[in-house]
């Protein structure tokens, strides 16, 4: 079986970085059966396999990422118009933005020369690569009125979030084999988030600062009422079905169980590496620059109760990916998490020595790039899919 990201970083299977990946083999195993379940699904439905490579086009046109991008565009040509590369290529030199950012820019697609199917979903794909702390409802509501099912926004909205993971993992082990990478960069973008129409939200009191004690999260698409064998085995852990993250996710049961195979791979996977209390630090960094609350609060209590400083995760949740961290190995764990997580990624082989320089080896640097990225799949979802909500006991009285 072909390795998709193996193959869009270059990396044949006897490649030193190929067997590092075997270390931690479910999370290479479940990323490859997230892109069979996402762009190959043995049954599409009504998310087109055209749809979905010109989606992942657009997101890896959006990132810079120019091989992954050409990678797509050529599965493209097989399901799709051929007038529609062209109508890409165009929306793209169109939309550039840097992210994360809530002034970063938009850009709406055209509905006349796209179809309102796919110029919606590029207009979630924009909002999702480059500033997901933006989402309302009103966004997924403009997905419903081009004609996107509830299965389907669960399935597009996974198939973007992954893609941001998949871009980071290959531009990180193509840093690592020692190639410069190019990221294409664009103009920036000036304007405003679409002022779509309303509609209510759930009834929520959302966080205004970072915190490590747990919170809510209310969805903006409707969670399964139900779930199915098929669906209840792709929770892996049983107890999530009493949770809505998991029961709207379970909409693509497929794509939920590779995901979260992946990412328990990714975490706790302690066969040499990086510590649980790290990952979980790269993690939390993560989300703080993306923004999202409900991530932070999760995963900055496990690093804390893995063994991190407590100190230094409280400074990050108060002031910010920017604050003056005490520990020298938590700085160049912060700024390289920063670098692989902006959009155009930034993260260089100054990034990977840097962190050799506080100690970290080959499958230490692996599970803090398979962990940074993961969480930019992570918080694109929890960010466009729903809300952070307080719970009574935390609010102020």
């Amino acid at each position: 079986m072909t390795d998709a990201i193996n193959l869009l970083a270059g990396l044949p299977s006897d490649h030193p970085l190929a067997r590092l990946r075997e270390q931690r083999p479910a999370a290479r195993l479940n990323a490859q059966r997230s892109f069979e379940a996402l762009l190959e699904p043995r049954d599409p439905g009504s998310f087109t396999y055209g749809e979905r490579y010109a989606v992942a086009m657009v997101v890896a046109g959006l990132h810079g990422a120019e091989g992954v991008r050409d990678f797509y565009a050529e599965l493209l040509l097989d399901d799709a118009p051929a007038t529609l590369p062209a109508h890409i290529d165009a929306a793209l030199s169109a939309g550039a933005s840097r992210g994360p950012s809530s002034d970063g820019g938009f850009h709406l697609h055209d509905p006349a020369t796209l179809g309102a199917r796919l110029a919606a979903a590029f207009d979630i794909a924009h909002l999702m690569v480059f500033h997901p702390r933006d989402a309302t409802p009103a966004a997924m509501e403009h997905l419903r009125q081009a004609g996107w099912s509830e299965d389907d926004i669960v399935s597009l909205t996974q198939l973007i979030a992954f893609l941001s993971f998949q871009i980071r993992v290959v531009h990180g082990l193509q840093v690592l084999a020692g190639r410069d990478v190019a990221v294409a960069e664009r103009a920036q973008l000036s304007g405003e988030i679409p002022a779509w129409p309303e509609v209510p939200g759930p009834d929520v009191v959302a966080p205004t600062r970072f915190v490590r004690h747990p919170l809510g999260w209310a969805p903006w698409v409707e969670p399964l009422a139900e779930l199915n064998p098929a669906q209840i085995d792709a929770l892996i852990r049983p107890e999530r079905a009493s949770m809505p993250y998991f029961r709207l996710l379970a909409r693509d049961p497929a794509a939920l169980k590779a995901r979260t195979l992946t990412d328990l791979d990714i975490f706790y996977n302690t066969d040499g590496g990086l510590s649980r209390a790290e990952r979980e630090f790269a993690a939390t960094v993560t989300s703080r620059f993306n923004g999202c609350e409900f991530c932070v609060s999760v995963h900055a209590a496990r690093a804390v109760e893995e063994g991190g400083d407590e100190g230094d995760v409280d400074t990050l949740l108060a002031e910010g990916v920017d604050a003056d961290l005490s520990v020298e190995r938590s700085r160049a764990l912060r700024d390289a998490s920063l670098s692989l997580t902006a959009t155009p990624v930034r993260y260089a082989a100054a990034d990977s020595e840097a962190l050799r320089a506080v100690g970290l080896d080959d499958i230490g640097i692996l599970d803090h790039l398979y962990a940074t990225a993961f969480f930019n799949w992570a918080n694109r979802l929890m960010l466009v899919l729903g809300e952070a909500d307080v719970p009574a006991r935390y609010r102020a009285k």
